[in-house]
């Protein structure tokens, strides 16, 4: 019976772990093997492939609190944000050719990361901060200055290379038509 069991067991679970996403780190390589342009990349599903954690000190000017949630540290309230691993994101625009805004939240295209690659990560596309000091970066997320720990620094978008790879476009030009 056991067997059994396995015998049924083994091509489910391969079937299983066939189907699931194969993700890839997102580099400038990657892009320019692959000859995407800004159009195709908004429609490739970008993953996170570290959480990254913001937060902001809350003044008492700030009562309404949609989206996060309020902790207290040292008597102060702080608004945190937490966009989990593995959370997949959008292509929102692109201010520089090595730069990218990915929005991570339904609804509000002022929600995004920047992205770009770093030298000492690979060339990986990481997240982008104003500034990184004394193990902190500056984020700017809705129009608001928020602050990230330097683990977050390491966090970079992955692709699903697979499910990318059947959205390439086949292009020709036709050369005209003459009797």
């Amino acid at each position: 019976m056991k067997g059994i069991k396995f015998l049924i067991l083994t091509p489910l679970l391969a079937m299983l772990f066939g189907c699931s996403p194969k993700l890839t780190h997102f580099t400038s390589d990657l892009q320019e093997t692959n000859n995407w342009t800004f159009e195709d990349m908004q429609q490739i599903q970008f993953y996170l492939s570290k959480d990254i954690t913001l937060y902001r000190a809350m003044s008492n000017s700030d009562a309404k609190i949609r989206d996060g949630k309020i902790t207290m540290v040292d008597g102060k309230k702080v608004e945190e944000i937490v966009i989990e691993s593995g959370t997949p994101g959008v292509l929102v625009f692109s201010p520089k050719s090595d730069r990218m805004a990915v929005s991570f939240e339904n609804g509000n295209d002022k929600r995004y990361l920047m992205f770009g690659p770093s030298s000492q990560a690979g060339d990986k596309y990481v997240l982008l901060a104003k500034e990184w000091k004394r193990k902190k970066g500056e984020i700017t997320y809705e129009g608001k200055t928020y602050y990230t720990n330097s683990e977050s620094a390491y966090a970079a978008l992955m692709v699903d290379l697979k499910r990318n790879r059947s959205i390439k476009v086949k292009k020709r030009t036709a050369n005209g038509r003459t009797l």
